[in-house]
C-alpha cells in the first residue's frame, strides 16, 4: 500500500466519520437509536438533529471543514503562521454565519480567536482550551511530519494547536492523532501507529501549560482497559468515559475505538452511534484507521457519495501534504 493511498485514507476517513456523525451529534444513544436505529450508512439529520436540520445525507460538518483549513496552510509550505490560521478559521465562521449555519466553532477555538482580536500573541490566545477542537483536525498534521523524532511530532503539532488550545489535556490529544496517523501513512499497523500517539502524546502533556483536571494519557491507558473489559463498550463509552467536547473524554473514546474494533468502517460507524460528540468522535476514528488500512478500507459508495455532496478534493490535499512530508524526512 502507497503513502498516498494512507494520507487518502486519513483525509477521507477523517471526512466520512464527520458525515456519518452529522445527524447524530449532540444527541442520546436513544434519540439515535428512536430516529435512525443502528448508525451503518448516512443518512439526513432526523426530526431532533437542530445543529444540522436540512442537510443531505453525507454532509461535513465544521470539523471536516476546519481540517481542510489545516489542510491547506500546511501544503502552502514553510512555517505555519498561527495568526493567519486564526484568521482563516474567523473568516470561515462568518461565512457559515452568513449562510444561517449553526455548525460553527467550538468554545476554545472562539475564545483564541477574540483573544487574537484582542491583541494577545498565540502562545497566549489558547491556554485554557481543554476541549476537542485541535485534535478533530490534527490529521493533516500527521501526513505532513513524518515520524522521525516525537520530539518533531510535538513541535509540529505545538506550531498548529497552541494558538486555539495551548492545555496539557487539548495538547496531548491533538498530539496522539498527529502520531498514530503519522506512523499510519509511514506504513504502521493499528497497534503500531497507536504506540507512537501514546509516546507522541505523553511528551505533549509534559510540554504544555497545566489545566485543571485529569492527565489526558492516564484517561485514555484507563480507558482502553476498561472499554476492552466491559460487555456493551459503545453504551460505557456514553455513560462512563464520556463523548462530550472535553477532550480528555470524546478523544480518549475515539482512540480507545480505535484500538477496540478492527474494521475501519464498523469503528467509524460505531463511533458515529455512540451519542454525544459523535461527529467528532468518528472523524478521528476514520482518520487513524484511514493512514493505517488505506482509502480503499472504506466503502466504495461511501465515498462516492461523500464526494458527490461535498465536493472536497482530498486527493489534491493529500498529495500536496506528502510533498511536505518529503521535504522533511
Amino acid at each position: 500500500m502507497s503513502a498516498i493511498d494512507r494520507a487518502l485514507g486519513a483525509l477521507t476517513g477523517a471526512a466520512l466519520g464527520d458525515a456519518l456523525g452529522m445527524p447524530t451529534q449532540d444527541l442520546s444513544p436513544e434519540t439515535i437509536q428512536a430516529d435512525y436505529g443502528p448508525i451503518d450508512r448516512f443518512y439526513p439529520p432526523g426530526p431532533h438533529q437542530v445543529i444540522a436540520a436540512g442537510q443531505p445525507a453525507g454532509t461535513v460538518t465544521d470539523d471536516t471543514e476546519q481540517m481542510v483549513i489545516v489542510a491547506e496552510l500546511l501544503a502552502e509550505g514553510g512555517p505555519f503562521d498561527p495568526v493567519a490560521f486564526a484568521h482563516r478559521l474567523d473568516r470561515w465562521e462568518r461565512e457559515m454565519e452568513a449562510r444561517g449555519s449553526l455548525d460553527l466553532l467550538g468554545p476554545s477555538t472562539k475564545a483564541a480567536i477574540e483573544a487574537i482580536r484582542a491583541g494577545r500573541p498565540p502562545a497566549e490566545s489558547g491556554v485554557g482550551g481543554i476541549t476537542n477542537g485541535a485534535a478533530m483536525r490534527a490529521a493533516p498534521i500527521g501526513i505532513a511530519c513524518p515520524p522521525t523524532s516525537v520530539s518533531d511530532l510535538v513541535d509540529q503539532t505545538v506550531a498548529v494547536c497552541q494558538v486555539t488550545h495551548n492545555s496539557a489535556p487539548a495538547m496531548a490529544a491533538a498530539a496522539a492523532v498527529v502520531g498514530a496517523v503519522s506512523a499510519g501513512v509511514e506504513g504502521a499497523d493499528r497497534t503500531e501507529a497507536l504506540e507512537l500517539g501514546r509516546a507522541v502524546a505523553r511528551a505533549a502533556e509534559a510540554v504544555a501549560p497545566p489545566a485543571v483536571g485529569p492527565s489526558f494519557t492516564a484517561r485514555w491507558e484507563w480507558a482502553r482497559t476498561y472499554l476492552g473489559q466491559v460487555s456493551d463498550p459503545a453504551r460505557a463509552a456514553y455513560d462512563v468515559v464520556g463523548t462530550t467536547v472535553l477532550a480528555t473524554e470524546s478523544v480518549v473514546v475515539a482512540l480507545a475505538l480505535v484500538e477496540l474494533e478492527a474494521d475501519p468502517w464498523s469503528a467509524t460507524c460505531l463511533a458515529a452511534g455512540l451519542g454525544g460528540d459523535t461527529d467528532t468522535i468518528a472523524t478521528i476514528v476514520g482518520a487513524i484507521h484511514g493512514s493505517t488500512s488505506g482509502v480503499e478500507a472504506f466503502p466504495a459508495s461511501a465515498r462516492a457519495q461523500l464526494a458527490e455532496v461535498n465536493h472536497l478534493e482530498l486527493d489534491e490535499l493529500a498529495r500536496r501534504l506528502l510533498v511536505r512530508r518529503s521535504t522533511k524526512s
